[in-house]
């Protein structure tokens, strides 16, 4: 079997991180009082950064589990496993580091935000429990597949059962990853569930790929499956509800954002496929390869990672939106420029971490 390369997925990586930029400087800065629904723009604004953290969960699990696959068929899996460890390890540790400030503590205090769960540790987390996973079933390819698809939908059918966890008898570094209740912005459930649906998509892209109509089917298919989870999902949990009896399902019809936010990827998916030819060596495929280095990079700027001092502390919450559109086109601007120019984040902080691994291990 011949595997091909996924350009579409960096366009998409691009267009996440590029969302996610713009999407936290202007909720970080912009005046409370322009938050207001009656605005058509504020809506549009709102529902498409929410897209942002599915798209990017989604994504980590495809390209990831994807490249497990292949390796696998060439017969050096083993690096990848160790590779993709090593990989979520590194990312659980600057997730932590960019919530430390380094001045507060040289002046003796210390407090537990650090220890907060973002994308980054999440992400991680998640490489982690696909390579577990991808190591019990890599043998029964259909299982792996069945498994990472049935993982992805309780995630979502019971994010009722712990949308509001709270857990007091455990430490802080791993009840963080299980409820907001201590100021996490994300948890490992119900995100973990889009990583497990981007891991069972790139089983498709893997088995199916080389063949001949497999790129028209799956962009059709793209387009349908997600416009049935966007506007089709919630009727359909209803439905189950009344047919069953299961109040788990009226919960989650009650309260439908996953699967309509999983929608949303597919339909993103779908275009970003559709253009693929389009998109190949273009600047968006090159943003696409630099996402840590950006995110690495917006979090310094705007919140001031590290000293305690970002634009946050400067504007919080007091521009107009014709000044936070400006405000966001030039933070973006300025993010690709050192993420392209002065900055090389992701070879730095890998060479880094391998050389400590190293001492580790002599």
């Amino acid at each position: 079997m011949q595997t091909n390369r996924l350009y579409f997925i960096d366009a998409v990586r691009a267009f996440a991180i590029l969302m996610m930029l713009q999407g936290h400087f202007i909720d970080t800065l912009i005046d409370p009082v322009y938050r207001d629904p009656a605005y058509t723009a504020y809506n549009l604004w709102s529902y498409f950064r929410g897209i942002t953290a599915p798209t990017f969960f989604t994504i980590s699990g495809l390209v990831f589990t994807y490249l497990l696959l292949r390796a696998n068929q060439k017969g050096n899996d083993q690096k990848r496993i160790k590779k993709g460890i090593f990989r979520g390890l590194l990312l659980i540790a600057i997730g932590y580091s960019l919530r430390v400030n380094i001045v507060s503590w040289l002046s003796g205090y210390f407090n537990t935000y650090f220890l907060v769960i973002d994308v980054l540790q999440c992400i991680g987390l998640s490489l982690i429990i696909l390579v577990f996973l991808y190591t019990l079933f890599k043998n029964h390819s259909y299982i792996f597949s069945i498994v990472l698809f049935s993982i992805s939908i309780i995630c979502f059918l019971t994010e009722p059962l712990y949308r509001n966890l709270e857990i007091h008898n455990l430490p802080l570094v791993i009840s963080n990853y299980m409820t907001k209740a201590n100021g996490s912005v994300f948890t490992i459930l119900p995100w973990f569930g889009y990583s497990a649906a981007g891991a069972f998509l790139s089983t498709v892209f893997f088995r199916h790929s080389h063949r001949k109509q497999f790129k028209i089917f799956t962009i059709i298919t793209f387009f349908a499956a997600g416009v049935v989870l966007i506007y089709y999902s919630t009727t359909i949990l209803f439905n189950l509800h009344r047919l069953t009896g299961v109040d788990l399902f009226y919960r989650c019809a009650d309260f439908n954002y996953l699967f309509i936010r999983m929608g949303n990827v597919l339909i993103l998916f779908g275009l970003f496929y559709t253009f693929e030819r389009y998109l190949k060596q273009s600047i968006i495929s090159r943003i696409g390869e630099k996402t840590l280095s950006m995110y690495v990079i917006h979090f310094i700027i705007l919140y001031g990672s590290f000293t305690g001092y970002g634009l946050k502390n400067l504007y919080s919450k007091s521009l107009t939106p014709t000044e936070a559109i400006i405000g966001a086109v030039l933070f973006v601007a300025v993010v690709c420029f050192i993420a392209f120019y002065y900055a090389r984040t992701n070879h730095f902080v890998y060479s880094l971490a391998r050389k400590i691994g190293n001492k580790f291990k002599k």
